[in-house]
């Protein structure tokens, strides 16, 4: 039995003394909600992914999808292509306008949507598209960015794997799309414990996620305590919703922004060992970005194949009993019973998402792992897969 002091969990945000300081920072300063912090957050975020880019920083990426989704016009009676592997976060999103999702499958070695895919389910009520960067691998954005604009359609990135990845060159969130939304969730690669971004190079998508992210006041807390109005003032323009950020959560993003590039770089180490301790196994290894581009690496991967000695749910608890967690990403959306019953889903409809969730099994990968950590996985997988469990 494994002590439960020796187990290594799935996922642990890499937090350190500096988020702690600046925590504290905040707390002294008496202002703990949307303030400078945030103000700060928003314009380092901006920077990082290049000129051009607007930040609206809001409570989560679910929050950041809805705001940038509401910004982009979807209306009722609207179709919104999602696809059908990943978080139920990005189709709900739709169905909060009065909109409906149009479910499509995904690539079978990338996992990722692709333009052939959304073509396939495109009807004339389709307005938008949001392409999830599965696992931290961006999706082959220059095709669906074709298409939409060939067909006149908005696009909004799920970017909550996907901090930071690159696509043609260009950081995810600075590809041209009508918009981008990242999550800051405890798991993901910067994280804040709750928080999201929205991210464009519009200037009224920006405008309008500002006002309707909190209670579609015409300006955000911060700025009615520092404008010339009177501070008790402010006038309601739209029903907006309560999504902004905390200048808690802002200051650790601040901190998590500065080691972005590291934490990456130590993610990419250890889903190289991975490749290089998994390749004789019997599983398919995770796609990596095209030569030029960078994978993110919120995820590792792996799908065991019909020659593994076990299968995919006995390996999971098998590693459990060996003291490592994991995850499995994700249970697609057609296997969930509102999007089953409401849309009349069925598993031949996606053949790649139901063959790959069958089989994928995400394995820890995150920047707080030792060497001894990586090691105890690896072994751990090859001593199941590989003939010695």
């Amino acid at each position: 039995m494994i002590h439960p002091a020796e187990f290594l969990p799935f996922a642990l945000p890499d937090v350190g003394e500096d988020a702690i300081d600046a925590v504290a920072e905040v707390l002294r300063s008496g202002w703990l909600t949307t303030g400078p912090k945030t103000r700060r957050f928003e314009e380092a975020f901006a920077d990082f992914l290049g000129e051009g880019v607007e930040a609206v920083a809001v409570n989560s990426g679910t929050a950041a999808l809805h705001l940038g989704l509401e910004a982009l016009g979807i209306e009722p009676g609207d179709q919104v292509v999602v696809p059908v592997y990943t978080f139920t976060a990005t189709a709900e999103v739709v169905r909060y306008l009065g909109a409906d999702p149009v479910f499509a499958d995904v690539d079978e070695v990338s996992l990722n949507l692709t333009a052939v895919h959304v073509e396939r389910v495109l009807t004339d009520r389709t307005r938008a598209v949001i392409p999830v960067h599965f696992g931290g691998l961006a999706c082959a954005m220059a095709q669906i960015l074709e298409l939409a604009d060939e067909r006149g359609l908005e696009v909004l990135e799920d970017a909550a794997h996907a901090f930071p990845s690159t696509a043609g060159g260009a950081l995810v969130g600075n590809l041209g799309s009508g918009a981008t939304a990242f999550s800051f969730y405890a798991t993901k690669t910067l994280a804040t414990g709750e928080g999201g971004m929205l991210v464009t190079r519009r200037p009224e998508i920006a405008r309008r996620a500002r006002i309707m992210r909190l209670h579609g006041i015409d300006r955000d807390a911060f700025d009615r305590y520092r404008s010339e109005r009177p501070s008790w003032y402010y006038e309601v323009v739209a029903p907006g919703f309560k999504y902004n950020m905390t200048d808690l959560a802002a200051a650790i993003g601040l901190c998590q922004l500065a080691k972005a590039e590291q934490m990456r770089a130590q993610r990419e180490a250890i889903a190289r060992k991975y490749d290089e301790a998994f390749r004789d196994l019997a599983v398919q290894l995770p796609a990596h970005a095209p030569e030029g581009d960078v994978h993110a690496w919120h995820l590792y991967v792996i799908r065991l194949t019909d020659e593994a000695p076990m299968s995919r749910d006995r390996f999971i608890g098998a590693m459990s009993e060996r003291g490592i967690g994991t995850s499995v990403h994700f249970i697609p959306l057609h296997r969930h019973p509102y999007w089953r019953d409401r849309y009349g889903l069925r598993d031949e409809m996606f053949p790649v998402a139901t063959r790959a969730y069958e089989r994928a099994v995400s394995l820890p990968i995150y920047s707080r792992m030792s060497d001894t950590d990586v090691e105890r996985v690896i072994d751990a997988v090859r001593g199941l897969l590989g003939g010695g469990g």
